[in-house]
């Protein structure tokens, strides 16, 4: 930045002033010129370089800075850091692996056991059969899968968390539920 245009225009105005005041104030104005063009140009420098102070508080966290090469002035401007542009996927993936694992599955039953399978008819409300289809989805099983592993994780559950009520039916007939102590889960015939 050049500084002697500034000055030189502080020069007119002293001699404009100067003129006002007859030839005394007009010889005088001419003899302190050349000395007070120094301390002009160290006040402009003040000047600029409490501007670039007050900018730098607001670039934040980038900065100008007034360096002086010679007798003029010079702003070196550090801009901020670019912010990062959002990348969708990667935000996924960090909210993903933050995600606390749910435990595994219980183990599938080991039908090797004895030798054979039974076929059972199951009637299941609409809602809850949708139910069943979404969670062996979510488990990657088949329907029948899911449900011979739920089935076999109540029935090897300890006495003390699951056991069996008997309870006769309206017809005489046999039931017979499997609870755990705070409600039933399933009937059988």
């Amino acid at each position: 930045m050049n500084l002697t245009q500034y000055v030189d225009q502080l020069r007119q105005e002293l001699a404009v002033a100067a003129e006002a005041g007859g030839d005394e104030a007009r010889a005088l104005a001419e003899r302190l010129t050349a000395p007070l063009e120094s301390a002009a140009r160290l006040t402009l420098l003040n000047a600029l370089s409490a501007a670039a102070d007050e900018i730098t508080a607001d670039l934040a966290p980038g900065s100008v800075d007034v360096r002086l090469r010679g007798v003029d002035p010079e702003f070196v401007v550090t801009p901020p850091p670019a912010a990062e542009p959002f990348d969708a996927q990667a935000e996924y993936a960090a909210l993903m692996a933050a995600r606390p694992t749910p435990p595994p599955p219980p183990a599938a039953p080991d039908l090797a056991d004895d030798g054979g399978t039974a076929r059972v008819n199951l009637r299941l409300p609409a809602h809850v059969k949708a139910r069943v289809e979404e969670a062996a989805n979510r488990d990657g099983l088949s329907v029948n899968a899911w449900l011979v592993r739920a089935v076999s994780g109540a029935v090897d559950q300890p006495e003390g968390r699951a056991g069996r009520a008997d309870t006769a039916g309206a017809a005489g007939g046999r039931r017979e539920a499997w609870h755990s102590g705070t409600g039933f889960t399933g009937w059988v015939r």
